[in-house]
């Protein structure tokens, strides 16, 4: 009798014990990845630190004098703010208990950027110009880097990632993002404080995949791609093309990390854009400021180069001319700026490696803009207005800086500036739309255009082209001037194909270059408007009476459906990459 109680306590004994062994390991607290040894934390705002743990449990957050309490939800999250801290660069602990503890080493506070975007963001500092020697003196110790690993996605947002902090030293830094690691070079010793710089890029990427749900939700013009993300399931196949696939395994895993801001160089895969390019740029700042929980979130950009052999048509509009001249419009979001680097790409590589010039230019507009230091010029000449003055137009810009120069860039070697030089690339026309490549010099802080053959100008083009080469505009600091255009003059149309229809549907859209498409109703009666969604369905953009035009934004490929007031299919347009008419005929 008593061996058989002793026998029933000791197996109470073991399994009250593995059942308290078990409660112990499903407690334990856990970090994302980008809370770890090494790391830096951004000074001057509130810091969040967060994690899992079991429902309920109590966990503890202490750093720099201070401890911050909470308690894990019933879904196991938890999150605690640090109230801002002062830049260190002493390497100091941070401690996380709950059921376990777990202690962070050799953590910093200082300044902490993300870096992001397609191949030449990606383009590692081994491959830039004079790679070799850069790697080699790349030992800086309070420079920490974070590399995002892979190339991954995920059709719904992922809470966990790989990836962890390495002391910025030649090993480390020779993968890394060179243009990333050249603009928090450069923060760094300008700054005097440590720098963490986190790399999430995906050559050969569209700027889709990298945008949030929220942001492609922000702009009404985007209420398509916004659509079919929120139709996304856990099973949806998605892949490096689809729209918010990216950033849902390669950034969103890294919120709400605090950090200054996002540098971004992408562009190429999109290249084909230029409207379109607008919004979704708008949609991806939006989006990122709104994951990060910082509405300041500074961003700057970089233009695409110069690229392909040059075309030496005065009308120019050819290759990448509107995705610049997107890129640029793109600077009325508060709190953004973009480097120009026209002067620095190669007819035959579409990755440039000066990559020194890119991110010390990226880093020149944190510099002015985020760090307050005015005195700094964030940019090169950027157009502002015009003035026809008789046979001339006058042209003034912002960021002239000490005053506008003849400019010739060769390699790492600063802009020199070229005394009596002759500016090149200048274009313009009168109202036939005619283009005449122009003389243009400079008169103070303007630039004056004229030809012989326009005697009544009305608009002006520079460098508005894939490759504009021989563009020589600079201010004296050495930047560029972006490339721009006067006129919104649309480019080469075409008449489009009219298809009649029944009750069948024409067929799918398929996302192409943006483009634009002129509705012009001869069917003697009211018509509407509909765009043939990428999944079939159809979305009302208006009605047009009779004799009545309208213009629309849209892109290659795309499929418009014209019915009568009763919605009755009465036929459809399929669009090109070039300018549409399309003539509703009579029935």
């Amino acid at each position: 009798m008593k061996l058989r109680t002793f026998s029933c306590c000791l197996q109470i004994a073991l399994l009250l014990a593995v059942s308290e062994l078990a409660v112990t390991a499903s407690a334990d607290v856990k970090l994302p990845n980008v809370l770890g040894s090494g790391m830096v934390l951004q000074r001057d705002l509130p810091v969040p630190v967060w994690g899992w743990a079991d429902a309920a449990e109590k966990v503890s957050v202490s750093f720099a004098g201070q401890t911050k309490t909470t308690t894990a939800g019933d879904d196991g999250k938890w999150m605690v703010k640090l109230d801002p801290l002062t830049a260190n660069s002493s390497p100091a602990r941070m401690t996380v208990t709950g059921n376990n503890k777990i202690s962070l080493d050799n953590v910093l506070v200082g300044e902490v950027w993300i870096c992001s975007g397609q191949s030449n963001m990606e383009w590692s500092l081994n491959a830039s110009l004079n790679g070799k020697a850069e790697v080699s003196a790349a030992n800086h110790p309070v420079i920490r880097l974070f590399n995002v690993p892979g190339h991954t996605t995920s059709p719904l947002p992922k809470e966990t990632g790989a990836g962890s902090w390495q002391v910025c030293q030649p090993r480390s830094a020779n993968g890394f993002s060179a243009v990333g690691y050249f603009f928090g070079r450069r923060l760094h010793l300008e700054l005097d404080v440590p720098v963490g710089l986190i790399g999430s890029n995906w050559g050969g990427t569209r700027i889709e995949p990298w945008t949030t749900l929220a942001g492609f939700e922000s702009v009404p013009e985007l209420s398509e791609i916004a659509a079919q993300v929120r139709n996304y399931k856990a099973d949806t196949k998605v892949g490096g093309g689809s729209p918010a696939a990216i950033y849902n395994s390669m950034v969103h895993p890294l919120a709400p990390f605090a950090m200054r801001g996002g540098i971004w160089y992408q562009g190429e895969s999109n290249g084909g854009e230029g409207v379109t390019y607008y919004h979704k740029k708008h949609a991806l700042v939006n989006g990122w400021r709104q994951i990060f929980q910082n509405k300041d979130l500074a961003f700057y950009w970089v233009q695409l180069a110069n690229f392909q052999q040059e075309n030496r048509h005065p009308a120019g509009g050819d290759g990448w001319a509107k995705i610049r001249e997107a890129q640029t419009q793109a600077l009325d979001i508060p709190g953004t700026g973009m480097a120009v680097i026209t002067d620095i790409g190669a007819a035959n590589d579409i990755h440039p490696r000066n990559k020194q010039d890119v991110g010390w230019r990226l880093a020149q507009w944190a510099l002015h803009q985020t760090y307050g230091e005015r005195d700094l010029v964030p940019a090169g000449p950027l157009y502002k207005d015009h003035k026809v003055e008789g046979d001339a137009i006058r042209l003034t810009f912002q960021y002239v800086g000490e005053g506008l120069m003849v400019g010739q860039k060769n390699g790492l070697k600063p802009t020199e500036q070229i005394q009596d030089g002759t500016l090149e690339h200048f274009a313009i026309a009168g109202v036939d739309r005619k283009w005449f490549w122009a003389e243009a010099t400079i008169d103070g802080d303007t630039v004056v255009v004229k030809s012989a053959d326009v005697p009544e100008p009305v608009a002006v083009r520079y460098a508005f082209t894939m490759n504009p080469a021989k563009a020589n505009l600079y201010n004296k600091e050495g930047i560029p001037a972006s490339p721009f255009r006067t006129d919104r003059w649309l480019g080469p149309s075409e008449k489009l194909k009219w298809t009649e229809v029944g009750d069948d549907l024409p067929p799918k859209s398929v996302s192409g270059s943006s483009t634009t498409v002129i509705f012009q109703n001869k069917a003697g009666q009211k018509v509407k408007i509909f765009w043939v969604e990428y999944g079939g369905g159809l979305k009302l953009y208006g009605e047009l009476k009779p004799g009545g035009t309208r213009k629309q934004s849209t892109f290659a490929n795309a499929s418009w459906l014209i019915t009568d007031e009763k919605d009755k299919p009465l036929g459809y347009f399929r669009t090109t990459p070039k300018v549409g008419l399309a003539v509703i005929p009579k029935r």
